[in-house]
């Protein structure tokens, strides 16, 4: 199972609605938090092709997006193929 990592920040309904997905298919992942940092914002926008905003969601190397995108994936039926790659 590839790497999972997810760039929050505190009180963000859509990290933790990202998380829960996440828990819910007992998937580890690493957090990290751009609270206040500018440094891992900025690496998070150049590994993001330039997004900035939060949750930013990558499994290995595969930019999957935000929130919405990794749910869209889940609905689609594509997520689990991702995460078993």
């Amino acid at each position: 199972m590839p790497s999972v990592t997810i760039y929050t920040k505190m009180y963000c309904p859509y990290c933790d609605a990202a998380k829960e997905l996440l828990r819910k298919k007992s998937v580890a992942f690493d957090e990290v938090s751009v609270d206040g940092d500018r440094v891992a914002q900025q690496a998070m926008a150049a590994r993001a092709n330039g997004r900035s905003t939060v949750p930013q969601i990558f499994i290995g190397e595969t930019h999957v997006g935000g929130c919405d995108d990794l749910y869209g994936l889940e609905q689609a039926g594509r997520l689990d193929a991702l995460l078993s790659a």
